[in-house]
């Protein structure tokens, strides 16, 4: 059976003043999911911008979630507003985009593009095209489905991981860019790294879902969600809530499809970064006695086992689990913790997690995840474990820059 494209093209929105990288600055704001504990970002942004057009008017930064009610009907209107007085279509189906990060300097190579929502599922266990890769909080989603219901515009911070280990899609299109038409250029604010977007024509598309489709299907798996779970998550409840009104016509509706960014895992700026475990209501012995009644724990090394280091007021203890039951040591962990009485925080470095495995609590180090082990895991575990890897730093994530109509 010959495999989908599972990768549209879409009409795609950008500002009249695209050429312009002041305006250009002040127009991107990063994905609405960073800096949740930081209005002081959110704030500065805002200095920045000023009176000039921007999509934080059209967005709800995770950091004022509780006011989402306040909120949506203010966002619905400005979309209203930008979508006739500052946003345009352009002539390509998908951009090729190319961002350098201001983490380590690396260019991240992406290309904007439309999936159908009818591919995707956030369920653990999903045969679906396209898959959430980590546990989804069913709690998270209503206030975001707030904002996406009655809104003109969807703007996406959503990125979708495929797996082509030898990078060839990306590496032709490299070859090719100066051929394309450059759409944009310019710095995204507070020393967020550059930005750089190509418009792509029809033969170079149709070139991508060949590729795609012949290189990249994993047992029936194309995407894996990478950055945004929750977003498209909505996007994908929004569209069931048509369905329920509307029937089999909520099948020919804008909201059918989302707009993403798809990234190959292996992309050299993609780096995973381990979430430790901090456990702060038991003792490190008694935690031990804990996973000892549930796990075959052992104190050296089987041929089939996961290694915990388990720190606590400047004291280590090494335990291995025996035949895990899944494919990573986090997933193992923290089904075991989801099965207890645990106050768990999620840490990152290992720094942090020492520094703060004191005073009785317990820190819980183990291997990360290899990013050649994403798309093993989730088809073979199903939705990774939340808080699995870290992507990036923060102002690495994703600014809102397309915007696309959904209704």
């Amino acid at each position: 059976m010959t495999e989908k494209n599972v990768i549209l093209p879409s009409s795609i929105l950008l500002p009249e003043f695209v050429n312009d990288k002041e305006k250009m600055c002040k127009y991107a704001v990063i994905a609405c999911d960073q800096f949740t504990s930081e209005p002081a970002y959110w704030e500065k942004a805002r200095e920045i911008i000023g009176e000039q057009p921007s999509t934080l008017d059209m967005i709800l930064p995770e950091v004022y979630l509780d006011k989402a009610d306040e909120a949506t009907d203010k966002i619905h209107k400005k979309m209203e507003e930008y979508a006739k007085s500052y946003l345009t279509e352009i002539d390509y189906g998908m951009i090729y985009c190319e961002r350098t990060l201001p983490s380590n300097g690396r260019v991240r190579h992406g290309i904007i593009g439309m999936i159908d929502l009818c591919d995707y599922e956030y369920t653990k266990g999903s045969s679906a095209p396209v898959r959430s890769s980590e546990a989804t909080v069913v709690e998270r989603i209503p206030p975001r489905v707030k904002v996406r219901r009655d809104a003109l515009l969807e703007l996406p911070h959503v990125m979708v991981f495929y797996d082509d280990e030898k990078d060839g899609l990306m590496k032709d299109l490299q070859e090719k860019k100066s051929g394309f038409a450059k759409l944009y250029d310019f710095d995204l604010m507070q020393g967020s790294g550059n930005i750089k977007g190509y418009g792509l024509d029809r033969d170079t598309i149709i070139f991508i879902q060949k590729y795609l489709k012949e290189n990249c299907v994993k047992d029936g798996l194309t995407f894996t969600v990478g950055d945004g779970n929750h977003s498209l998550a909505s996007a994908k409840s929004y569209f069931e809530e048509m369905k329920a009104k509307y029937g089999k016509k909520a099948y020919d509706m804008p909201c059918r499809c989302a707009l993403v960014e798809i990234v190959n895992i292996h992309d050299e700026a993609i780096e995973f970064e381990p979430i430790y475990r901090l456990i702060k209501n038991k003792t490190a012995n008694d935690f031990i006695k804990e996973l000892s009644a549930k796990l075959d724990i052992r104190y050296e090394p089987t041929k089939n086992c996961f290694k915990y280091d388990i720190i606590s007021d400047g004291t280590m203890k090494t335990v291995y689990i025996n035949e895990p039951k899944t494919t990573l040591p986090v997933a193992e962990l923290q089904a075991f913790l989801d099965g207890g009485d645990y106050k768990i925080d999620y840490i990152h470095g290992l720094d942090s997690i020492s520094a703060l495995s004191v005073n009785g609590n317990i820190g819980v180090i183990f291997e990360g995840m290899k990013k050649s082990e994403l798309f093993p895991a989730v088809i073979n575990d199903g939705a990774l474990p939340r808080k699995t890897f870290s992507m990036g730093e923060a102002k690495d994530k994703r600014f809102y820059l397309e915007a696309r109509k959904i209704k």
